[in-house]
């Protein structure tokens, strides 16, 4: 591992409060060389886009360069990449467009692992359209998706298979490519959620057999939006609602209003800022990606067997929930006869910011009937071995 952390830590504003920080899962720190980007183009000179002012012209740099960063990250067509203010809000859009086609007597296939990201839109559209609404379901032993039970309703109605690639609160990493080849099996289109798991590791979009894949980069260390990334041939075959002047083509045709060129930056210096990390020899960014990424992943993990293993010395008064064989770094706790968000406050006073909360994962904490909030503790490239100790010496102390 050549992470320097001490050096990384140090492009963190944020980090100069001490504060120690678990709530990536709900969105990372932002280095500065990413706020300089914002700022940098914001403060332009910016037109919308255009091919005769200078003005014009860096705002069509913006929008290239952010559709090769995540080319490159997502190993995708840069011609395939699209711009959302969220990943909810892509899902919604995709959702509305693909239900154009489905009729009663279709069937759409949803899991319990997911955010309701990647739930309710289809859950809905399903609903207008007439068709069905068929689960995969997760097993509470291991918390792992229930592969029976996808087989049980995968049939040759199925139209859609919508499912995430790391559950963003259980961390579990269901076998995404075995799933979309199922699906594929039956002439389904498979929507894979990408939020957590390209947080914590380099996404192949192909590999992983996804038809669609959906990200955000304030997930990993950059601005708020979505990206969205698919098939070339299906991404010319899905016709959006779109007002009448706007380009037809695609991924333009995706993108509703001006662009936010100054988010697309930041976005774009994210990505450089990964792939910066620990680069290696690699001669292109994708090479550079996946040493760097690699390397944090193992960062990541060294931390995340500590915190479990600090976590299990506290006793039964901590109960994990996230068990699966392959994770990512985030933990899910519940405290026996304690009440998770007063842990949460009490942690707060001590500068260590772990979040207690559903965190939209409604059909997790059903299927593992968990009724109120859980503390979630997620790690993220900043994080250090002293960070966790705090975390479980607060914990220590509010038990």
């Amino acid at each position: 591992m050549a992470i320097d952390v001490t050096a990384l830590r140090a492009h963190f504003p944020s980090l100069d409060h001490g504060l120690a920080f678990f709530d990536g899962p709900g969105g990372t720190q932002t280095p500065r060389p990413v706020a300089d980007a914002i700022a940098e183009t914001l403060t332009g000179p910016l037109s919308n886009r255009g091919t005769v002012s200078p003005s014009e012209l860096n705002a069509e740099r913006a929008v290239a360069e952010f559709r090769g960063a995540y080319a490159d990250l997502l190993h995708m067509p840069a011609s395939a990449v699209v711009h959302g203010r969220s990943a909810t809000q892509l899902t919604y859009d995709f959702s509305r467009t693909l239900a154009k086609d489905w009729r009663p007597g279709d069937e759409i296939v949803v899991s319990r692992l997911d955010h309701d990201t990647n739930v309710r839109p289809w859950v809905q559209a399903a609903e207008h359209a007439g068709a069905t609404v068929r689960w995969i379901e997760i097993d509470p032993e291991t918390a792992e998706l229930d592969l029976e039970s996808y087989e049980r309703v995968l049939s040759a109605r199925t139209r859609l298979v919508a499912v995430t690639a790391a559950s963003n609160v259980l961390g579990t990493k269901p076998p995404v490519r075995r799933i979309a080849d199922r699906a594929h099996e039956v002439g389904a289109l498979v929507y894979v959620d990408g939020v957590h798991y390209a947080a914590h590791h380099l996404v192949d979009v192909p590999a992983m057999g996804a038809d669609l894949f959906v990200c955000s980069p304030y997930k990993f260390l950059g601005p708020h939006c979505g990206v969205l990334t698919g098939s070339p041939e299906l991404l010319e075959t899905l016709r959006p609602d779109k007002l009448l002047p706007s380009s037809d083509a695609v991924p333009e045709r995706f993108e509703f209003g001006t662009l936010p060129y100054e988010i697309l930056a930041g976005a774009t210096a994210a990505v450089d800022f990964l792939a910066a990390v620990d680069p290696g020899d690699g001669a292109t960014r994708r090479e550079r990606l996946r040493h760097s990424l690699a390397s944090l992943h193992e960062h990541e993990l060294a931390l995340r067997t500590r915190l479990e293993e600090g976590l299990r010395g506290l006793g039964d008064a901590v109960t994990l929930h996230s068990k699966a064989g392959d994770r990512t770094p985030t933990v899910l706790m519940t405290l026996e006869g304690r009440d998770e968000r007063e842990a949460q406050i009490h942690l707060a006073a001590r500068s260590v910011l772990a979040t207690a909360g559903q965190f939209y994962a409604h059909e997790p904490f059903a299927a593992l009937k968990l009724e109120g909030p859980a503390l979630r503790a997620g790690l993220a490239p900043y994080n250090t071995e002293d960070d966790v100790d705090r975390l479980l010496t607060g914990l220590a102390d509010f038990l």
